[in-house]
């Protein structure tokens, strides 16, 4: 999925009454950790261009950062653990496991399956692209839904 929409699905499913700016985060923040820090070193660097990398060009950490970020294990028990904190907080943190159900069977093996029990298994699902029209569309109507259903309810 894309980094706007899981930014909005964060939004609109867990930012709506308290710390938006918190579900916003957490929607795009395994997305940032590694392809956004990866942009912005190319950026820096004069050698961006637009549209996916070759994977034989990534650096290792882009590897390790996406594992990291799109792991069940890894989100669900940082957000238990603010749970134990403050409730609140931790309901908009839930934008990020929201973000890997959105990614894992959307991605196919051949580009960034999503490693969903990451650092204890290496399972992933061959996933149908996300930029398929047949899934990018729903999703997009999912979101229009959404924030209509915000809005009406507010």
């Amino acid at each position: 999925m894309d980094t706007l929409s899981h930014t909005l699905w964060g939004y609109g499913l867990f930012g709506y009454k308290r710390y938006a700016a918190i579900a916003i985060l957490f929607g795009a923040m395994p997305d940032l950790i590694s392809f956004g820090a990866y942009m912005v070193l190319q950026i820096a660097q004069g050698t961006w261009h637009p549209g996916p990398p070759p994977l034989n060009a990534l650096p290792a950490w882009l590897f390790t950062s996406y594992a990291f970020g799109h792991s069940f294990v890894i989100s669900l028990s940082a957000v238990g653990l603010v749970a134990l904190w403050h409730k609140p907080i931790a309901f908009a943190m839930l934008a990020w496991p929201f973000h890997i159900v959105l990614d894992f069977p959307f991605h196919s093996l051949k580009y960034f399956a999503t490693p969903i029990f990451w650092p204890l298994s290496d399972f992933k699902l061959d996933g149908i692209p996300w930029s398929h029209w047949y899934i990018w569309l729903p999703n997009v109507a999912g979101l229009v839904v959404l924030f209509y259903y915000r809005k009406k309810h507010k």
